[in-house]
């Protein structure tokens, strides 16, 4: 079969989903969409050959129903599926059911995929190949007793992790004793519902580390090469903000420690197709591997700007039975920083902030690319993560590129929904980062000093007035062919005015706990009729994947006006304090 052949199911959305459509056109094959109804007026639907839909809202139901995506493959005429990042993509058993229904699966063999997908077992293979390595349990601890005695043992911090995860989602690091239990839990919950496996291993925590990783690439034909070091240090709540190629700042000792072990991992564990090894780097120069990312990553870009290599057309490649167009690590072009445009308020804690966009305007220029999942009139869900898109900039320098980061920001604009911009314009104007380099995993949490203003809130866009230029047939999305005119005189959608959020805290009754975000509320930490205190943390809402406290700031009796598993629209009352 010729590659031109070949219609390639992608199963995912957003960004990622249009950056695999755009690689499809350039390869020369046929793209698939699918999309959960939330998702219906999206990007990566509207920029597909073909839509199909998933009969639901939540991830549940739709990008993680297997079942669902390989019906839609079969009906649709697929010959390959892509995962993407994040969902499906190191789920060995989609792999398998993917390659059992006569599909190609884009990544690597479903059992190289479990191997390294389980932490526990990517650490034994680290340790056989003599990669660098911090102490940790050599299985999945059995439960919190286990952790506390890892603790007193080895001292803390200690790094409490999901041994089938990865992207920071499972991930607790305990600095104090009397926090290692709720963090435990806490671990083992966001595993369960981001993997669908709550085991978690222990081990060493270095103290403000940088993150490095290095990007592999590998054929059918046991070529394997290393396409170079990202650092991805600028991280909240171990979920990357800022990454940059190649990594700045490390010796070329520490740069070929690197680039060996990655490859050695990756060639004892028969890899093929694009991953990601990561190391961290402590302040002290003591290198350790972290884990292995049997995917593309989200920060893919800034390696493609400074090799000048497609990686996920490469990935169509090996895929197609081709071998890597490459053989051995490319000399750097330049420098590249990516940003990561989360739709979230950084002046509010990066609280999450779903709803429509009314204005996205993108900078342009030289060195200015931009991956995005999003345009003017877009919605941005509640039910999946918050990333609307990816700013990439490269410049022959660092400080080139530094410089093109600053106009490029100064140039974005996004209204409707809060974003990370603001966050970026301080961080590109800190000497910390741009020169001197003191940052590490935790320096936005710990040491950053960025003041960043609070965004204006909106209120929620009403979607009653909403039309389509499309219907569903057997679930298929077919466009329709109507005259302009047909439009004319029909109710527009209303003007959504901002309401400033001291607007909104003076309009609160001062014994209420409100949603600090939209989402949903997990459950509660103090029962009804109990008494708290300012200060206390009185339940957990789970907002765009992540879990967000709810605090109270009075003391007195709760009273519970929401129920666990409530939907919430940021504001609304959850309960309400008997003062005292």
């Amino acid at each position: 079969m010729t590659s031109t052949a070949h219609k390639v199911l992608i199963a995912n959305r957003g960004e990622i989903a249009v950056r695999i459509i755009r690689a499809c056109q350039d390869y020369g094959v046929k793209s698939v969409a699918v999309y959960a109804r939330p998702d219906a007026e999206a990007l990566h639907v509207n920029m597909a050959d073909e839509a199909w839909a998933l009969n639901g809202d939540t991830s549940t139901d739709t990008y993680l129903n297997i079942d669902a995506l390989l019906d839609i493959a079969s009906r649709s005429g697929a010959t390959m599926v892509h995962p993407g990042y994040g969902f499906l993509s190191e789920r060995a058993e989609f792999a398998r059911a993917v390659q059992a229904a006569g599909l190609i699966w884009i990544g690597p063999q479903p059992e190289t995929i479990e191997q390294l997908g389980d932490k526990v077992q990517a650490r034994k293979i680290a340790l056989a190949v003599g990669a660098p390595l911090v102490t940790g349990t050599t299985e999945p601890v059995s439960g919190v007793d286990e952790v506390v005695e890892f603790a007193i043992q080895h001292g803390l911090p200690i790094a409490i992790k999901a041994a089938f995860g990865g992207g920071g989602r499972g991930l607790k690091i305990a600095w104090k004793i009397d926090e290692v239990a709720e963090l435990y839990h806490s671990a083992t919950r966001e595993a369960l519902s981001a993997f669908g496996r709550g085991e978690c291993y222990v081990e060493q925590f270095i103290d403000r580390p940088r993150h490095i990783e290095a990007q592999v690439i590998a054929d059918n034909y046991g070529n394997i090469v290393v396409l170079g070091t990202r650092d991805c240090s600028l991280q909240r709540r171990n979920q990357k903000l800022v990454e940059e190629a190649p990594a700045p700042f490390i010796s070329d000792r520490q740069r070929e420690q690197i680039h060996r072990a990655a490859e050695d991992i990756c060639r004892h564990a028969g890899y093929i197709g694009a991953g990601t090894v990561e190391f961290l780097l402590g302040r002290d120069g003591m290198l350790s591997f972290l884990e292995v990312n049997t995917r593309l990553q989200v920060e893919h870009p800034v390696t493609e700007e400074v090799t000048g290599l497609d990686i996920v057309v490469e990935q169509l490649r090996i895929a197609d039975g081709q071998p890597l167009s490459i053989q051995k690590t490319p000399l750097s072009r330049g420098h590249a920083f990516e940003f990561r445009i989360n739709a979230e308020d950084a002046g509010k804690g990066y609280l999450p902030t779903p709803g429509r966009i009314t204005a996205f305007h993108a900078p342009t220029g030289p060195g200015v690319r931009l991956d995005s999942g999003v345009e003017t009139g877009s919605s941005v869900p509640g039910h999946y993560d918050s990333l609307m898109a990816k700013l990439i900039i490269t410049g022959q320098t660092r400080e080139q590129a530094i410089r093109r980061a600053r106009r490029a920001l100064r140039e974005f604009r996004i209204e409707g929904v809060a974003s990370v911009l603001p966050f970026h314009c301080a961080v590109m104007a800190d000497p910390e980062f741009t020169e001197d380099f003191n940052v590490h995993t935790r320096w936005i949490e710990t040491d950053f000093t960025g003041d960043i203003a609070p965004m204006e809130r909106q209120k929620p866009a009403s979607d009653e007035s909403v039309l389509h230029s499309w219907i569903e047939l057997d679930g298929r999305r077919v466009t329709l062919g109507l005259p302009s005119s047909f439009f004319s005189g029909l109710t527009s959608r209303p003007d959504t005015p901002s309401v400033p959020v001291a607007e909104i805290i003076q309009q609160t009754a001062n014994n209420t706990i409100d949603a600090p975000v939209t989402g949903q509320l997990f459950r509660w930490l103090i029962n009804d009729g109990e008494q708290v205190k300012a200060g206390d943390i009185v339940a957990i809402m789970e907002a765009m994947k992540m879990e967000v406290q709810v605090i109270a700031e009075h003391c007195g009796e709760i009273k519970h006006l929401a129920v666990s598993g409530s939907q919430l629209q940021a504001g609304d009352v959850l309960a309400e304090i008997n003062l005292q």
